[in-house]
């Protein structure tokens, strides 16, 4: 109905039980209700359910899937009224809770105030604005005061770190990501989940770097720069936490931060257990934090701290790795008020020095007599002075 592509259709199955469905060759594969796959086609059909706040969190649920559940008592346990409406297959809409009004006004609002037996409803309304943002969307007023309701850590840490971390890499490859940790902001969620990113809301910033000067702003910016720059989720996280070490500055070195990067490993180590971030992230996302400076100051440092820098990346073994690193950093640096659209050369001079350090000639080097820690070191060297010559003709075509 908004013209975008369909990647998915899910079916919702009245009137009928479990054992008709594996009967009819459906298979199951639901765990908390009974969900099944069509044998051919390979899409999912739930039967109809309405269901009962039992306990906390996202499990604490009864379900009642009898045949006597109607499609509308099915609908109306769904969270937006834009995700309740049914369409039978070549027949006409089904909207009991005039989803299509709320579609055309571009407002996200819950279907009834079962909404607010469901914490994960937050991260998913949150997931939503940051999918539609670009097309308009706003939360109505009531849904957020829903979404105030149940940001309580009673609530909101009930969930399983892997639900909350799945809502979140799904937002943060959305097209406005910022706009799910600004909703979480919006609603009090923030400092429930992610308090180490709340804990940057107020903190200043030097304004001759940063006119932006509030650190939150900052990373919305950055995070913003990331979606722009269509960098991958994994990218896209490393640009969320790089800047983490921040909130732990004494006030009383405001608006400076030395020594930020060295700080940020502790937050981002703690935000990514809690959350259990897998590894690829936590690992991009630690290695960001510690050398994004580095990354900004390409231009001006030694061959050997450059190396020093690659070598901390894993390159050459992971030239991916240092990839999604110089894009993080060149997000970061454009996530200021005015400077979107600068460039960034320390990216292809980065770039340009791993390459120029790829072309040493190992086997040379063995020719020569070395081998073991000394053909190491002898590598290390000629590493460095490639990256030498490079930086001597980046310079003069610069």
């Amino acid at each position: 109905m908004l013209g975008l592509a369909v990647h998915e259709r899910d079916w919702v199955v009245v009137g009928s039980t479990p054992e008709e469905m594996v009967n009819q060759g459906f298979r199951p594969v639901g765990r908390d209700f009974p969900v099944f796959l069509h044998p051919k086609t390979g899409e999912e059909y739930a039967l109809a359910r309405t269901e009962r706040k039992a306990g906390v969190g996202y499990h604490g649920f009864t379900f009642n899937a009898s045949p006597r559940v109607t499609l509308e008592e099915d609908l109306a346990r769904r969270d937006l009224t834009i995700n309740a409406m049914a369409r039978a297959r070549g027949g006409p809409l089904i909207d009991p809770y005039h989803g299509q009004r709320d579609l055309k006004a571009r407002r996200l609002r819950h279907v009834s105030d079962a909404f607010a037996e469901d914490p994960l409803r937050v991260l998913r309304v949150a997931r939503f604005a940051a999918r539609f943002h670009w097309l308009g969307f706003t939360i109505a007023d009531e849904t957020l005061a829903l979404m105030r309701q149940l940001s309580t850590p009673e609530e909101l840490l009930a969930l399983s770190p892997e639900r909350i971390w799945k809502e979140t890499e799904k937002a943060l490859n959305e097209r406005d990501p910022q706009v799910y940790f600004q909703t979480l902001e919006a609603c009090g969620a923030l400092a429930v989940i992610f308090p180490e990113l709340a804990a940057l809301r107020g903190v200043p910033q030097t304004a001759a770097h940063h006119p932006e000067v509030d650190t939150l702003i900052h990373q919305y910016l950055a995070l913003a720069q990331a979606a722009r720059m269509d960098l991958p989720g994994l990218a896209r996280f490393a640009v969320l936490v790089h800047d983490l070490g921040k909130g732990d500055t004494p006030p009383s070195e405001w608006p400076r931060h030395i020594a930020h990067e060295a700080r940020g490993g502790t937050p981002v180590s703690r935000l990514c257990a809690r959350l259990k971030v897998p590894a690829e992230f936590r690992e991009l996302g630690l290695l960001t934090a510690t050398w994004h400076t580095h990354c900004h100051r390409a231009l001006e440092l030694r061959p050997g701290t450059v190396w020093k820098l690659l070598r901390a990346l894993d390159y050459p073994r992971r030239p991916e790795r240092l990839r999604l690193f110089v894009a993080a950093c060149e997000a970061d640096a454009r996530g200021r008020e005015g400077f979107a659209d600068r460039d960034y050369p320390q990216a292809a001079y980065l770039l340009g020095a791993a390459a120029a350090s790829d072309r040493v000639d190992v086997r040379a080097l063995r020719d020569q007599g070395f081998e073991g820690k000394a053909l190491g070191e002898a590598i290390e060297r000629a590493r460095i002075t490639a990256i030498e010559e490079y930086r001597t003709q980046w310079q003069k075509s610069h």
